[in-house]
């Protein structure tokens, strides 16, 4: 049987948590196989940058950083399960990917 691999990637842990739980209720309503959400390593994206805006005085930087949390999840690729994986509804800074693989 074929399986969709589900990528969720945002900024916010605790919105993808709730989507991972929502998933996992569509798994056992449906019945299906599920393996995850397996958490992958958090990207750190930072950005020094100067706090004195014409460059006079002493050199003290600032650091900006956004985190970007990463989720995995396996899942049988029924067409009820993938039908209702559809209809849920994700937030604007998470990203939804679905693959399905041999």
């Amino acid at each position: 049987m074929q399986q969709a691999r589900v990528r969720l990637a945002g900024t916010s842990p605790d919105d993808l948590d709730d989507i991972c739980d929502d998933v996992r209720d569509i798994a056992d309503k449906t019945g299906v196989k599920l393996s995850g959400p397996v958490p992958l390593p958090t990207k750190t994206l930072e950005v020094p940058c100067r706090k004195s805006p014409d460059g006079e005085g002493t050199a003290t930087w600032e650091h900006w950083e956004m985190r970007v949390h990463k989720r995995l999840i396996d899942i049988d690729a029924d067409e009820r399960a993938l039908r209702q994986l559809m209809r849920i509804q994700v937030p604007n800074d998470v990203s939804i990917e679905i693959v399905l693989e041999d």
